[in-house]
């Protein structure tokens, strides 16, 4: 979901519905290496998108899964969402933040 939603939580008829539209954006990247995820909705939206089960993958900070998406193989790599919320409770910190884009660059250098 790329807009605002009421409250900042899409319903899942929105999620559902944009769906599609990420896979074709996924399986338009040949030569997609990751995908950062932001928050748990993105996180299994990618996950479905794929075709995974979200059990199979569940969601964590700085947590990374090799997929695949109609052949072209990535890592997904989720992070908290760095909402206003999430950074003043300090749920997420910049430290863990700029940890996982670390990791990011880790896995595109390789």
């Amino acid at each position: 979901v790329r807009c605002v939603p009421p409250q900042n939580k899409p319903v899942g008829a929105e999620i559902n519905n944009c769906r599609p539209f990420l896979q074709a954006r996924l399986a338009s990247l040949p030569n997609l290496k990751v995908v950062l995820s932001l928050g748990k909705i993105s996180h299994d939206s990618v996950l479905r998108a794929s075709g995974v089960k979200l059990k199979d993958a569940p969601f964590g900070h700085a947590v990374s899964y090799a997929l695949s998406n109609k052949g072209a193989d990535f890592t997904l790599m989720s992070s908290y969402h760095c909402s206003r919320y999430n950074t003043n409770t300090g749920r997420l910190t910049t430290e863990m933040f700029e940890g996982v884009f670390k990791a990011v660059r880790e896995r595109l250098l390789k």
